[in-house]
């Protein structure tokens, strides 16, 4: 398109369809790519807030001839969902359900509904959606008709085409209709009314008549074949179903805009029979023999070079812990409507086998928790393989080939076979084997023209390999890019002829998501990388040691799978949640920053360290680090938008919170000078609501109170004398600015637990900082020199191996994580990484023998800080409340929401309560008056009481030292703690009185000696 006709769509787009219109650089870049090894940037992005603005948007598109693309959740590993066209994202807003007929198993859907989201709303129904691929938390129902999903359930519930029982469509023309089912009476009627519908049922009677025997010859008959169009669907055998013809079409004949759904019902009980074998061809070869003997609900595999990738990273060690012996596995899950049932289909099957539940190669369960821990392993192949320990790139393109079940052992051994004749050393092979579907991410050199010319010629061997064996060349992702060339190796010239007269019927002009499927774009073409991609290589001030020292290879780990944008669960990425923006997913501003690398003559980013596009995208981003630990392949955006702000205001003028939120330790420590002064400044009326706004501070948050006497000031004037570092039960108490200056009582309260443990307790004579308050705003050159400093206080200890013990969570991650990444060359840096513990990891891993901690005997809302989650974890938490008796509530809703600065700076409080208020906040307030209500985190502190939750969180340590005492109050047992009062509104006026005298006088003096001449 030129600039002038792109420029008059999105204007067309903006006054004619309800919905977001973007054409800006940040939404392109976003949408740029999917999860292939392709990238489109598209012409803009229009997010509909109906489904008839969704249609709309359609029909302005057509005037302007501009392709359209349907998306949902982006997770496409063919190139599906990436495209030169106007993307049309229904995630956001279109996601109703819209009717459920429980008694005839049914729903209706709009496309943009994610699966989980689906299913939890059918829960009541005891219903479900049958398939359900590994992205189920946040695939769209429209995402998985356009690929024909499955999923491991497909191995009882089939395909997603099994389960479709109408879908309404929209051409690009604009014909609209219900379709599915047409027995031959009702397609004379449709063809007798006339019109544009009529020419289409008439070109789809003649596609299926003339093409009759090539499709009953040539569909390969499969439970996995999902490359091509669905053809089969058109057979007078099948009913003439024009719906399920479609499914699958990726978006390259039709926009769907409502679906009407099969459910299946929620199966009552279930047990899991997990098979060991010596290698992955021989699981392979059993496959026939278990579908001989049993009909389960899944039948999954998993190799040893995946597991060996899980124990590398240290990822789902709990999962490979209760798999049997073997170096593969079979995992063969059952359905039933009791126990009993599925227990003895489980041991039939052992039966058969010649096996014993007693095997040391057997492990069965019919435990959900463990089930769930043994398939959480399988479940996460994409993400594991995907960033191997090794560092090298893997990537799609040959990752879900289905062969028949019978012929499974060999095919593997074949596909072995061709990787070492491309030398492609041992990809992980793993899969839906019972219906002979293999995924695998393989080590294809995509940068080089040499590579390149390689991985073309491997997936044109493989794909004339599984035609061999009458097999698919997709058996769950699709065919998009990654196989659209391909397609005429597996079903022959005929049959694609007949495809492409299949688009011409729906889609003459070729706009509907072109260069997939039918007249495809080549297999090699549109790479995400390519031999001639050259992206800048910035020098940086985080080393990246674990990226090759590249912030390039850092910003290169997100490959698209998509979990940041779940709905639930786990941290990442409370952005997302508050907003349903995929700019502001960790996924998004990954290809934001990748975008930002240029290398590519379209890439939207222009202007690198100075994008407003970048930098927008990222002030939304919380720093959360719930990426670091829960996306997939380690993504840590906190890291990298830090480095980015770093650049991004070089040279420049800061916003004013980098200046008051970031040099807070500064500020807390001058706050000593006049305590009681500084807090009546920062409430007082008129005079906070100025300080709010010259300090950048959201004028909706409350400023946090300064304790009169700081922790170290207490500290000093306990006398005590200075433990040797070289005792074994001296530890330093890190004396971190909010358990110092905000909640001296926690410090305390740690102390009196440490002494009680039999510690001897030392804390640092000299100022010292870890540096947060300015890593997170990005100012790395001060946070080095702070961490320098503080590096110099502390080295006594770090020479004597002192412990360092960490009560604020954020902080104690600055020691493990930010500060060797920052500094990856400095040995007292690993030595403090290597020093620092938790409060709990402390008294858990170290206390002696015979110390118990006090009894608490309560029940407790635990809420964990993102850091902790991220960079410690919590079990070491989790065990000292197990051993004080507190039945603990470890939350599972995400982040509180503040994260530090964020939530405090102008801008970000909506956002920031709209996520305390996804989880954490409700969850407080529905605690019992009793409990106690535990959160270790500043941040998540504020947030609980800021949050009108009517509740005072405690630190662990507070808690554990409130038992010392004996029993806690029955009713709001928080009541205990010390918090520095908020100023009286008397004083608060008074000060704002006083400051305004001041100024007064300063400006009657600064006036009078303007005019020196005049007398008084």
């Amino acid at each position: 398109m030129t600039p002038a006709d792109r420029s008059g769509l999105e204007a067309a787009l903006r006054a004619e369809v309800d919905g977001e219109v973007r054409f800006d650089a940040g939404s392109r870049g976003a949408y740029a790519t999917d999860g292939s090894n392709y990238r489109q940037p598209p012409i803009g992005v229009v997010v509909p807030r109906t489904v008839e603005a969704g249609a709309r948007a359609v029909s302005v598109c057509a005037r302007f001839d501009a392709p359209v693309l349907s998306r949902g959740g982006g997770t496409s590993l063919a190139g599906q969902t990436t495209n030169t066209a106007v993307v049309i994202d229904w995630s956001k807003y279109c996601t109703g359900v819209l009717s459920v007929d429980a008694e005839r198993r049914t729903c209706v859907v709009e496309p943009g509904i994610v699966l989980d989201e689906l299913n939890r709303q059918l829960a009541c129904h005891k219903l479900q959606f049958g398939p359900k691929p590994s992205t189920h938390s946040h695939c769209a129902i429209g995402g998985m008709i356009g690929n024909n999903s499955c999923g491991a359930s497909a191995q009882a519930y089939g395909k997603t085409v099994d389960n479709i029982r109408r879908l309404e469509i929209l051409t690009y023309d604009g014909q609209r209709a219900w379709v599915g089912p047409t027995p031959p009476d009702e397609r004379e009627r449709i063809i007798a009314g006339g019109g544009r519908l009529a020419r289409i049922y008439a070109g789809l009677d003649r596609i299926a008549t003339e093409y009759l025997a090539d499709i009953r010859r040539g569909y390969p008959k499969i439970p996995r074949r999902v490359s091509g169009y669905n053809l089969d669907s058109l057979l007078p055998e099948n009913g003439f179903d024009v719906a399920k013809a479609l499914v699958g079409s990726e978006g390259t004949l039709v926009t769907v805009l409502r679906a009407e759904l099969d459910l299946v019902p929620v199966p009552a009980y279930q047990s899991l029979l997990v098979l060991g074998y010596d290698d992955i061809c021989a699981a392979g070869d059993d496959v026939p023999r278990l579908l001989e003997h049993c009909n389960p609900t899944q039948l999954e595999a998993l190799d040893g070079r995946m597991a060996q990738l899980m124990r590398e990273e240290g990822a789902y060690l709990d999962s490979l812990a209760v798999l049997p012996e073997g170096d593969s596995w079979l995992m063969v899950q059952y359905s039933g409507d009791s126990q009993e049932d599925v227990d003895e289909q489980a041991h039939a099957l052992l039966h058969a086998l010649g096996r014993d539940e007693k095997d040391r190669n057997v492990a069965f369960s019919d435990d959900p928790e463990r089930e769930q821990k043994m398939l959480r392993a399988r479940e996460a192949g994409l993400g594991v393989t995907a960033r191997p320990p090794d560092d090298r790139e893997t990537w799609e393109g040959w990752e879900d080939s289905a062969v028949p079940p019978e012929r499974l052992g060999d095919y593997l051994r074949d596909l072995k076979g061709l990787f070492a004749e491309s030398d492609y050393d041992h990809p992980s092979l793993y899969g839906h084997f019972g219906q002979g579907c293999v995924h695998t991410r393989i080590p294809f050199d995509l940068r080089t023209a040499e590579g390149v010319a390689v991985f073309r010629r491997f997936v044109e061997r493989a794909a004339d390999l599984v035609a061999s064996y009458g097999g698919s060349l997709s058996g769950e992702h699709g065919d998009g890019q990654s196989r659209g060339e391909l397609l005429t190796r597996m079903f022959g010239a005929r049959l694609v002829t007949a495809f492409g007269e299949l688009k011409a019927l729906f889609d003459p002009g070729n706009r509907m998501n072109p260069g997939k499927v039918v007249h495809p774009n080549p297999v090699d073409g549109q790479l995400r990388l390519g031999p001639a991609w050259r992206p800048a290589t910035p020098a940086t001030h985080f080393g990246f040691p674990d990226d090759e020292h590249s912030f390039k290879r850092a910003v290169m780990r997100c490959v698209g799978i998509g979990n940041c944008r779940g709905h639930t669960g786990g941290v990442m990425c409370p952005s997302y949640r508050a907003t349903r923006e995929e700019e502001h997913s960790t996924r998004g501003r990954a290809r934001l920053l990748f975008e930002m690398l240029g290398g590519h003559p379209d890439s939207v980013v222009e202007d690198g360290w100075r994008s407003t596009a970048v930098h927008d995208a990222l002030d939304l981003c919380l720093a959360c680090k719930g990426c670091k630990s829960d996306c997939p392949t380690g993504v840590d955006m906190a890291t990298l938008k830090a480095e980015f702000l770093s650049h991004h205001y070089a040279g420049r003028t800061r916003p004013m919170a980098h200046y008051s939120m970031g040099w807070l330790p500064l500020w807390a420590r001058l706050s000593r000078t006049a305590p009681k002064l500084v807090n009546s400044a920062l409430h007082a009326p008129g005079l906070a609501r100025l300080g709010k706004r010259l300090a950048g501070i959201d004028r909706a948050r409350e400023a946090p109170v300064f304790a009169e006497e700081s922790f170290l000031q207490w500290w000093r004037a306990q006398g005590r004398p200075e433990p040797d570092p070289a005792d074994p039960r001296t530890v330093v108490l890190w004396p971190d600015t909010f358990s110092t200056y905000f909640h001296p009582a926690i410090a305390r309260s740690a102390v009196r637990v440490l002494d009680d443990a039999g510690f001897r307790v030392a804390v640092p004579s000299e100022p010292v900082c870890c540096g947060l308050t300015w890593i997170s705003t990005g100012q790395l050159a001060t946070a080095e020199k702070v961490l320098t400093r503080t590096l110099g206080v502390l080295r006594p200890y770090l020479e004597a191996g002192t412990p360092v013990i960490g009560l604020e969570p954020s902080c104690t991650a600055v020691f493990r994580s930010d500060a060797p990444e920052l500094m990856p060359g400095d040995q007292d840096v690993q030595r403090l990484a290597g020093q620092v513990r938790t409060f709990a990891e402390h008294l858990v891993h170290h206390a002696p023998d015979d110390w118990r901690p006090p009894r608490l005997s309560r029940r407790a809302t635990v809420q964990t800080h993102c850091h902790q989650h991220a960079v410690m974890k919590f079990d070491a938490d989790r065990e000292l409340m197990r051993r004080a008796h507190l039945d603990a509530e470890v939350l599972d809703e995400g982040c509180c929401g503040l994260a530090g600065n964020f939530g405090f700076e102008r801008g970000h409080h909506e956002v920031s309560m709209a996520v305390g208020e996804l989880g954490v906040l409700p969850a407080v307030r529905a605690a019992a008056p009793d409990s106690l209500v535990i959160a270790d985190g500043f941040s998540c502190r504020t947030q609980i009481e800021q949050g009108a939750t009517g509740r005072r969180a405690l630190h662990l340590a507070e808690a554990l030292a409130f038992a010392l005492d004996g029993n806690l109050p029955s009713d709001r047992p928080e009541r205990l703690a010390v918090r520095p009062a908020e100023p009286s509104r008397t004083a608060g006026w008074a000060t704002a009185a006083s400051v305004a005298a001041v100024a007064a006088g300063t400006a009657a003096v600064l006036s009078g000696r303007r005019r020196p001449g005049r007398r008084p």
